[in-house]
Protein backbone atom coordinates (compact mmCIF):
# COMPACT_ATOMS: atom_id res chain seq x y z
CA UNK A 1 0.00 0.00 0.00
CA UNK A 2 1.31 3.44 -0.90
CA UNK A 3 1.88 5.79 2.05
CA UNK A 4 2.52 9.49 2.55
CA UNK A 5 5.63 8.74 4.65
CA UNK A 6 8.38 6.15 4.68
CA UNK A 7 10.22 7.23 7.84
CA UNK A 8 8.75 7.99 11.29
CA UNK A 9 11.05 9.81 13.74
CA UNK A 10 10.18 10.02 17.42
CA UNK A 11 11.32 12.13 20.31
CA UNK A 12 11.76 10.04 23.48
CA UNK A 13 10.91 11.90 26.71
CA UNK A 14 7.27 12.96 26.75
CA UNK A 15 6.54 11.33 23.38
CA UNK A 16 7.35 7.63 23.81
CA UNK A 17 8.20 7.60 27.54
CA UNK A 18 6.23 9.03 30.45
CA UNK A 19 9.28 10.71 31.97
CA UNK A 20 8.41 14.40 32.25
CA UNK A 21 7.63 14.23 35.97
CA UNK A 22 11.00 12.65 36.73
CA UNK A 23 12.83 15.23 34.65
CA UNK A 24 11.13 18.08 36.53
CA UNK A 25 11.83 16.46 39.91
CA UNK A 26 15.48 15.85 39.04
CA UNK A 27 16.00 19.41 37.82
CA UNK A 28 14.53 20.85 41.02
CA UNK A 29 16.67 18.56 43.19
CA UNK A 30 19.80 19.36 41.16
CA UNK A 31 19.19 23.09 41.62
CA UNK A 32 18.94 22.65 45.40
CA UNK A 33 22.08 20.49 45.48
CA UNK A 34 23.96 23.09 43.43
CA UNK A 35 22.76 25.93 45.67
CA UNK A 36 20.34 27.66 43.30
CA UNK A 37 16.60 28.34 43.71
CA UNK A 38 14.42 25.83 41.84
CA UNK A 39 12.57 27.14 38.80
CA UNK A 40 8.86 26.57 38.32
CA UNK A 41 7.56 23.28 36.92
CA UNK A 42 6.43 25.12 33.79
CA UNK A 43 9.87 26.64 33.28
CA UNK A 44 11.49 23.22 33.43
CA UNK A 45 8.91 21.73 31.07
CA UNK A 46 9.69 24.58 28.69
CA UNK A 47 13.30 23.44 28.22
CA UNK A 48 12.66 19.71 27.85
CA UNK A 49 13.95 18.66 24.46
CA UNK A 50 17.07 20.81 24.57
CA UNK A 51 20.47 19.26 25.21
CA UNK A 52 21.07 19.33 28.96
CA UNK A 53 23.83 22.01 29.11
CA UNK A 54 21.75 24.34 26.93
CA UNK A 55 18.64 23.64 29.03
CA UNK A 56 20.49 24.51 32.23
CA UNK A 57 21.84 27.71 30.66
CA UNK A 58 18.32 28.76 29.67
CA UNK A 59 17.01 28.18 33.20
CA UNK A 60 20.08 29.71 34.90
CA UNK A 61 21.66 32.17 32.45
CA UNK A 62 23.97 33.57 35.15
CA UNK A 63 26.00 30.35 35.33
CA UNK A 64 29.38 30.08 33.65
CA UNK A 65 30.50 26.97 31.77
CA UNK A 66 32.07 25.28 34.80
CA UNK A 67 28.95 25.90 36.89
CA UNK A 68 26.74 24.50 34.13
CA UNK A 69 28.85 21.35 33.96
CA UNK A 70 28.69 20.93 37.76
CA UNK A 71 24.89 21.39 37.65
CA UNK A 72 24.72 18.88 34.80
CA UNK A 73 26.52 16.26 36.89
CA UNK A 74 24.16 16.84 39.82
CA UNK A 75 21.20 16.39 37.49
CA UNK A 76 22.64 13.23 35.94
CA UNK A 77 23.31 11.66 39.33
CA UNK A 78 19.85 12.50 40.66
CA UNK A 79 18.01 11.45 37.51
CA UNK A 80 19.79 8.10 37.38
CA UNK A 81 18.77 7.46 40.99
CA UNK A 82 15.14 8.42 40.30
CA UNK A 83 15.10 6.45 37.05
CA UNK A 84 16.50 3.21 38.50
CA UNK A 85 13.57 1.58 36.73
CA UNK A 86 13.28 3.53 33.45
CA UNK A 87 10.13 5.55 32.97
CA UNK A 88 7.28 3.54 31.45
CA UNK A 89 6.25 3.93 27.85
CA UNK A 90 2.95 5.66 27.24
CA UNK A 91 -0.10 3.47 26.59
CA UNK A 92 -0.29 2.29 23.00
CA UNK A 93 3.36 2.97 22.16
CA UNK A 94 4.58 -0.64 22.00
CA UNK A 95 1.60 -1.83 19.98
CA UNK A 96 1.78 1.06 17.51
CA UNK A 97 5.54 0.82 16.97
CA UNK A 98 5.29 -2.93 16.40
CA UNK A 99 2.53 -2.26 13.87
CA UNK A 100 4.55 0.45 12.12
CA UNK A 101 7.51 -1.91 11.83
CA UNK A 102 5.28 -4.70 10.45
CA UNK A 103 3.83 -2.27 7.90
CA UNK A 104 7.30 -1.46 6.58
CA UNK A 105 7.92 1.99 8.03
CA UNK A 106 11.50 2.98 8.82
CA UNK A 107 11.69 4.06 12.48
CA UNK A 108 14.11 6.41 14.24
CA UNK A 109 14.60 8.33 17.49
CA UNK A 110 15.81 11.94 17.75
CA UNK A 111 16.18 12.95 21.39
CA UNK A 112 17.60 15.56 23.72
CA UNK A 113 18.87 12.73 25.92
CA UNK A 114 22.54 11.89 26.04
CA UNK A 115 23.67 8.70 24.30
CA UNK A 116 24.36 6.96 27.61
CA UNK A 117 20.82 7.60 28.83
CA UNK A 118 19.22 6.70 25.53
CA UNK A 119 21.10 3.40 25.30
CA UNK A 120 20.03 2.56 28.84
CA UNK A 121 16.32 3.00 28.13
CA UNK A 122 16.58 1.21 24.79
CA UNK A 123 18.13 -1.78 26.57
CA UNK A 124 15.44 -1.68 29.25
CA UNK A 125 12.77 -2.03 26.56
CA UNK A 126 14.64 -4.62 24.50
CA UNK A 127 14.95 -2.12 21.65
CA UNK A 128 18.71 -2.11 21.08
CA UNK A 129 18.18 -3.04 17.41
CA UNK A 130 14.55 -2.00 16.96
CA UNK A 131 15.08 1.42 15.36
CA UNK A 132 16.88 1.99 12.07
CA UNK A 133 18.91 4.77 13.72
CA UNK A 134 18.86 6.79 16.93
CA UNK A 135 20.47 10.16 17.49
CA UNK A 136 21.23 11.71 20.89
CA UNK A 137 21.95 15.33 21.72
CA UNK A 138 25.54 14.81 22.84
CA UNK A 139 26.66 13.31 19.51
CA UNK A 140 25.29 15.94 17.12
CA UNK A 141 23.77 19.45 17.14
CA UNK A 142 20.96 19.81 19.64
CA UNK A 143 17.36 20.70 18.87
CA UNK A 144 16.02 22.78 17.17
CA UNK A 145 18.98 22.70 14.77
CA UNK A 146 18.03 20.30 11.93
CA UNK A 147 21.33 18.39 11.82
CA UNK A 148 19.98 15.54 13.95
CA UNK A 149 17.17 14.96 11.46
CA UNK A 150 19.43 15.46 8.45
CA UNK A 151 21.73 12.71 9.73
CA UNK A 152 18.77 10.38 10.18
CA UNK A 153 17.49 11.15 6.67
CA UNK A 154 20.94 10.52 5.18
CA UNK A 155 21.32 7.21 7.01
CA UNK A 156 17.89 5.99 5.90
CA UNK A 157 18.24 7.51 2.40
CA UNK A 158 14.79 9.07 2.72
CA UNK A 159 13.99 12.63 1.54
CA UNK A 160 12.55 15.09 4.07
CA UNK A 161 9.25 15.09 2.18
CA UNK A 162 8.79 11.40 3.02
CA UNK A 163 9.59 11.68 6.75
CA UNK A 164 7.50 12.64 9.79
CA UNK A 165 8.77 13.97 13.14
CA UNK A 166 6.66 13.20 16.23
CA UNK A 167 7.33 15.21 19.37
CA UNK A 168 5.92 16.91 22.45
CA UNK A 169 8.00 20.13 22.50
CA UNK A 170 8.29 23.21 20.36
CA UNK A 171 11.96 22.28 19.78
CA UNK A 172 10.85 19.06 18.05
CA UNK A 173 8.45 20.86 15.73
CA UNK A 174 10.81 23.75 14.97
CA UNK A 175 13.54 21.22 14.20
CA UNK A 176 11.18 19.48 11.77
CA UNK A 177 10.28 22.78 10.10
CA UNK A 178 13.98 23.65 9.84
CA UNK A 179 14.59 20.31 8.10
CA UNK A 180 11.69 20.79 5.67
CA UNK A 181 9.79 17.94 7.30
CA UNK A 182 6.20 17.43 8.44
CA UNK A 183 5.49 16.97 12.14
CA UNK A 184 2.98 15.62 14.65
CA UNK A 185 2.37 17.44 17.93
CA UNK A 186 1.93 15.32 21.05
CA UNK A 187 -0.17 16.97 23.76
CA UNK A 188 0.37 14.58 26.68
CA UNK A 189 4.06 15.44 27.26
CA UNK A 190 5.96 18.61 28.13
CA UNK A 191 3.93 21.24 26.25
CA UNK A 192 0.27 21.77 25.49
CA UNK A 193 -1.24 21.39 22.04
CA UNK A 194 -2.18 25.08 22.18
CA UNK A 195 1.51 25.96 22.57
CA UNK A 196 2.58 23.53 19.84
CA UNK A 197 -0.10 24.55 17.32
CA UNK A 198 1.80 27.71 16.29
CA UNK A 199 4.40 25.46 14.62
CA UNK A 200 1.83 24.11 12.13
CA UNK A 201 1.97 20.36 12.77
CA UNK A 202 0.17 18.10 10.31
CA UNK A 203 -1.61 16.40 13.21
CA UNK A 204 -2.16 17.01 16.94
CA UNK A 205 -2.80 14.03 19.22
CA UNK A 206 -3.49 13.40 22.89
CA UNK A 207 -3.00 9.61 22.75
CA UNK A 208 -0.29 7.76 20.86
CA UNK A 209 -2.78 5.40 19.19
CA UNK A 210 -4.23 8.35 17.28
CA UNK A 211 -1.06 8.52 15.19
CA UNK A 212 -1.53 4.93 14.04
CA UNK A 213 -5.17 5.57 13.12
CA UNK A 214 -4.29 8.77 11.22
CA UNK A 215 -1.54 7.11 9.20
CA UNK A 216 -3.84 4.20 8.36
CA UNK A 217 -6.57 6.56 7.15
CA UNK A 218 -4.08 8.56 5.10
CA UNK A 219 -2.75 5.42 3.44
CA UNK A 220 -6.28 4.23 2.66
CA UNK A 221 -7.12 7.60 1.09
CA UNK A 222 -4.00 7.46 -1.10
CA UNK A 223 -4.66 3.90 -2.19
CA UNK A 224 -8.28 2.95 -1.48
CA UNK A 225 -9.05 -0.75 -1.29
Amino acid sequence: MQRDYDLLIFDWDGTLADSIGRIVEAMHAAAVRAGYPPCSDDAVKGIIGLALPEAISVLYPQLDEAEVMAFRQHYADIYMALDDQPSPLFPGVVEALDAFRAEGYRLAVATGKARRGLDRVLRANGWESFFDITRAADETRGKPHPLMLEEILAHCQVPASRALMVGDSSFDLIMANNAGMHSVAVGYGAMSLATLSVHRPQLSIDHFSQLQAWLARAAAAVFPG
